[in-house]
């Protein structure tokens, strides 16, 4: 019996923004008209089935949307309290939250810390590119709610993920969106490159999808930023993943990996699907108001789903040799053909291939690195552990140590008495 990651939507589709390449509002459109809000009965039998099914230690729950926070405060209390009243004797309940920030307030920060929830946060750089695809309802830019959402987080001991849409927006500023990223604190941030189909445009995607060559030079530049200067200090998802084959680990991101069907998404109605990009009535794997949590997920169609991805594999992917590092990326952005007219090829090839085949050599070297007992701190290329301070550096620059703070509360706070 697997383990799946379930994106949990307390409250469906629903969202308080308007985000332009959001692929999950018109979800909306699967279900009759009425409240988009798990029903307490549907709560309860998800978490009590969930834990039932789990072979344990620990037993994670994913909250996702629209918009998870849309449940409010005492509607987490409950989930807690319910995963609290039903967990087997010796488990370890943990629990993620995805949001866009804009709805977080002291008291649920506060419930998050007390809880111990992680927290994705969704943010794609400085005002200027994130405003240009992230408004609220009302058309205005979400950028400055999202910065109070993070400072209020970052006060706190929880462990924040940034979530970066890569789109055409910011696709040109690698290094400033990163350097962003870095001078603003945040320690754990991933690069999420943006796919939208749309079949009737002359490229097959969106005028807001970057191009995959873009993309991929955007990786390299933030990856040659961040192996000399904060290797061991921001944790990159995306350099993870790219360190794992030469590890010999296997991938944490399911879109890496040579089959998939363990990410699934449980709408607010009780509907389970086998992945959450491939929310539809073909994917629908049956609901929790007539069929067990663990028959639904002990199906053959989960498997059949996941395994589609490594037997669709186009024959120029089998042959790559970055394979291992991608294995064909997610199913959803196989819309391109190989030169010889073979479908199934990845949107985003190109790009893949690009990063994959620059970061490379360095991950092998940091990998016999890493197996050989050596500190981060003395790869060879990455900056030195206490770097010289040139005289000039303005107070709300970024600080030169590489520590990823602005100066003012870095190293110059060391220097006054």
């Amino acid at each position: 019996m697997i383990d799946p990651l379930v994106m949990a939507k307390p409250v469906g589709p629903r969202c308080n923004l308007d985000c332009a390449y959001c692929y999950y509002l018109q979800k909306d459109a699967l279900f009759p008209p009425g409240e988009r809000r798990m029903r307490d009965e549907i709560l309860e039998r998800y978490l009590v089935q969930r834990l039932q099914s789990s072979p344990g230690p620990v037993t994670h729950f994913e909250w996702h949307g629209g918009e998870p926070t849309l449940f409010g405060l005492d509607g987490f209390r409950r989930i807690v309290a319910l995963q609290k009243a039903n967990r087997p004797a010796g488990r370890r309940v943990t629990n993620g939250l995805q949001t866009n920030g804009t709805l977080l307030d002291e008291a649920l920060v506060d419930f998050l810390e007390a809880e111990g929830f992680s927290v994705g946060l969704s943010l794609d750089g400085p005002a200027e590119v994130h405003d240009r695809y992230r408004p609220n309802k009302g058309g205005r830019g979400t950028h400055r709610e999202v910065m109070r959402a993070w400072r209020l987080l970052e006060r706190r001991r929880l462990h924040v993920d940034v979530l970066c849409v890569v789109h055409a927006a910011n696709v040109g500023v690698p290094l400033e969106t990163y350097r962003f990223f870095r001078d603003e604190g945040v320690r754990y941030l991933q690069f999420l490159p943006l796919v939208e189909h749309e079949p009737d445009s002359p490229t097959g995607v969106s005028e807001r999808t970057a191009r995959p060559e873009a993309i991929g030079e955007f990786l390299c530049a933030v990856f040659d930023e961040w192996i000399r200067h904060d290797l061991g200090r921001v944790v990159v998802q995306n350099f993870d993943e790219a360190l794992r084959p030469a590890m010999g680990v296997e991938h944490a991101l399911c879109l890496f990996r040579e089959t998939c069907g363990d990410v699934l998404a449980l709408e607010h109605d009780g509907s389970l699907y086998a992945c959450d990009h491939f929310v539809d009535g073909e994917h629908r794997l049956g609901t929790l108001a007539e069929t067990d949590f663990a028959e639904l997920i002990g199906g053959g169609a989960l498997q059949a789903f996941g395994a589609r991805k490594r037997d669709t594999l186009p024959a120029m992917c089998r042959a790559c040799d970055v394979r291992a590092y991608c294995n064909g990326g997610c199913p959803k952005d196989r819309l391109a053909r190989t030169p010889n007219g073979e479908a199934g090829l990845n949107y985003l090839c190109p790009g893949f291939r690009r990063f994959f085949t620059h970061v490379r050599p360095a991950m092998e070297r940091l990998a016999n690195h890493l197996r050989a007992g050596r500190p981060l701190r003395k790869f060879p290329g990455s900056a030195p552990a206490e770097p010289a301070i040139p005289a000039r550096v303005g107070r709300n620059a970024s600080c030169p140590c590489g520590s990823g703070r602005k100066y003012k509360h870095c190293c110059l706070a060391k220097t006054v008495p």
